[in-house]
Protein backbone atom coordinates (compact mmCIF):
# COMPACT_ATOMS: atom_id res chain seq x y z
CA UNK A 1 0.00 0.00 0.00
CA UNK A 2 1.36 3.49 -0.80
CA UNK A 3 2.33 5.05 2.79
CA UNK A 4 1.17 8.55 1.31
CA UNK A 5 -2.37 6.87 1.31
CA UNK A 6 -2.95 6.24 4.98
CA UNK A 7 -2.40 7.57 8.38
CA UNK A 8 -1.74 6.09 11.64
CA UNK A 9 -3.69 6.63 14.23
CA UNK A 10 -4.62 5.63 18.18
CA UNK A 11 -7.87 4.13 19.69
CA UNK A 12 -8.62 4.62 23.09
CA UNK A 13 -8.80 1.09 24.51
CA UNK A 14 -12.27 -0.17 26.27
CA UNK A 15 -10.12 -0.73 29.63
CA UNK A 16 -9.27 2.82 29.48
CA UNK A 17 -12.61 4.19 28.05
CA UNK A 18 -14.66 1.97 31.28
CA UNK A 19 -12.13 3.31 33.81
CA UNK A 20 -12.72 7.10 32.82
CA UNK A 21 -16.47 5.85 33.19
CA UNK A 22 -15.75 4.34 36.79
CA UNK A 23 -13.30 7.26 37.95
CA UNK A 24 -16.16 10.42 36.46
CA UNK A 25 -18.89 8.00 38.59
CA UNK A 26 -16.68 8.32 42.31
CA UNK A 27 -16.05 11.88 41.53
CA UNK A 28 -20.01 12.36 40.91
CA UNK A 29 -20.58 10.46 44.17
CA UNK A 30 -17.73 12.29 46.29
CA UNK A 31 -20.07 15.14 44.77
CA UNK A 32 -23.25 13.84 45.68
CA UNK A 33 -24.75 14.09 42.26
CA UNK A 34 -26.04 11.20 39.53
CA UNK A 35 -24.41 11.56 35.89
CA UNK A 36 -24.24 9.86 33.14
CA UNK A 37 -20.79 9.57 31.28
CA UNK A 38 -19.90 8.49 28.08
CA UNK A 39 -16.90 8.12 26.54
CA UNK A 40 -15.99 8.01 22.61
CA UNK A 41 -12.98 7.30 20.16
CA UNK A 42 -11.97 10.42 18.38
CA UNK A 43 -14.40 9.59 15.94
CA UNK A 44 -17.10 10.03 18.06
CA UNK A 45 -18.13 6.73 18.10
CA UNK A 46 -19.44 5.57 21.54
CA UNK A 47 -16.69 3.30 23.23
CA UNK A 48 -17.91 3.60 26.96
CA UNK A 49 -21.32 4.43 28.99
CA UNK A 50 -22.09 4.41 32.70
CA UNK A 51 -25.73 5.53 33.76
CA UNK A 52 -25.61 6.05 38.19
CA UNK A 53 -29.48 5.11 39.34
CA UNK A 54 -31.83 7.51 39.09
CA UNK A 55 -29.60 10.39 36.51
CA UNK A 56 -31.80 12.17 34.74
CA UNK A 57 -32.85 10.12 31.41
CA UNK A 58 -32.50 13.10 29.16
CA UNK A 59 -28.80 13.59 30.25
CA UNK A 60 -27.82 10.18 28.83
CA UNK A 61 -27.90 11.83 25.03
CA UNK A 62 -26.85 15.34 26.68
CA UNK A 63 -23.54 12.98 28.05
CA UNK A 64 -22.69 10.97 24.78
CA UNK A 65 -23.43 14.00 22.51
CA UNK A 66 -20.86 16.02 24.95
CA UNK A 67 -17.95 13.09 24.58
CA UNK A 68 -19.04 13.74 20.76
CA UNK A 69 -18.43 17.44 20.47
CA UNK A 70 -15.69 17.33 22.73
CA UNK A 71 -13.98 14.51 20.11
CA UNK A 72 -14.94 16.01 17.18
CA UNK A 73 -13.30 19.50 17.27
CA UNK A 74 -10.67 18.94 19.87
CA UNK A 75 -11.03 20.93 22.69
CA UNK A 76 -13.91 21.59 26.15
CA UNK A 77 -17.10 22.21 25.23
CA UNK A 78 -17.02 25.00 27.92
CA UNK A 79 -14.60 27.01 25.42
CA UNK A 80 -17.43 27.13 23.09
CA UNK A 81 -18.80 30.71 23.85
CA UNK A 82 -15.57 32.09 23.62
CA UNK A 83 -15.43 30.54 20.00
CA UNK A 84 -18.55 31.34 19.01
CA UNK A 85 -18.30 34.95 20.01
CA UNK A 86 -15.96 36.96 17.55
CA UNK A 87 -18.16 35.61 14.70
CA UNK A 88 -22.09 36.21 14.18
CA UNK A 89 -22.02 33.28 11.08
CA UNK A 90 -20.62 30.82 13.75
CA UNK A 91 -23.19 31.89 16.68
CA UNK A 92 -26.03 31.92 14.86
CA UNK A 93 -25.45 28.95 13.13
CA UNK A 94 -23.26 26.25 14.47
CA UNK A 95 -25.24 26.18 17.97
CA UNK A 96 -27.97 24.12 15.55
CA UNK A 97 -25.98 21.76 14.54
CA UNK A 98 -27.22 18.16 15.53
CA UNK A 99 -25.14 16.69 18.54
CA UNK A 100 -22.91 19.96 18.87
CA UNK A 101 -23.17 21.07 22.76
CA UNK A 102 -21.66 24.42 23.69
CA UNK A 103 -21.75 24.37 27.70
CA UNK A 104 -19.29 22.82 30.30
CA UNK A 105 -18.81 18.74 30.51
CA UNK A 106 -17.11 17.62 27.77
CA UNK A 107 -13.47 16.84 27.41
CA UNK A 108 -10.88 15.89 24.64
CA UNK A 109 -8.83 12.57 26.05
CA UNK A 110 -5.41 12.89 24.38
CA UNK A 111 -2.08 10.64 25.04
CA UNK A 112 0.90 13.30 24.10
CA UNK A 113 -0.52 15.37 21.06
CA UNK A 114 -2.65 12.69 19.74
CA UNK A 115 -6.29 12.71 19.99
CA UNK A 116 -7.72 9.50 21.24
CA UNK A 117 -11.50 10.30 21.93
CA UNK A 118 -13.84 12.20 24.53
CA UNK A 119 -14.98 12.33 27.53
CA UNK A 120 -18.80 13.99 28.32
CA UNK A 121 -20.40 13.87 31.33
CA UNK A 122 -24.00 15.31 32.20
CA UNK A 123 -25.99 15.21 35.17
CA UNK A 124 -24.81 17.61 37.53
CA UNK A 125 -23.96 21.54 36.78
CA UNK A 126 -21.99 22.42 33.92
CA UNK A 127 -19.11 23.05 36.32
CA UNK A 128 -19.36 19.63 38.24
CA UNK A 129 -19.48 17.97 34.79
CA UNK A 130 -16.56 19.21 33.58
CA UNK A 131 -15.18 18.08 36.76
CA UNK A 132 -16.45 14.55 36.72
CA UNK A 133 -15.37 14.29 33.34
CA UNK A 134 -11.30 15.60 34.95
CA UNK A 135 -11.65 12.80 36.96
CA UNK A 136 -11.63 10.60 34.42
CA UNK A 137 -9.09 11.89 32.79
CA UNK A 138 -6.57 11.68 35.88
CA UNK A 139 -7.56 8.42 35.33
CA UNK A 140 -6.36 7.62 32.39
CA UNK A 141 -2.99 9.61 33.23
CA UNK A 142 -1.87 7.40 35.88
CA UNK A 143 -2.45 4.90 33.22
CA UNK A 144 0.59 6.13 32.40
Amino acid sequence: MNESMAVSSYVISAKAASLACEAAVAKAEALGIRINVAVTDASGTLAAFLRMPNAFLHSIDIAIDKAYTAASFGFPTADWPKVLESDEALRIGMPHRPRLVVFGGGLPVRVGDALIGGIGVSGGSAEQDAECAQAGIDALLKLG
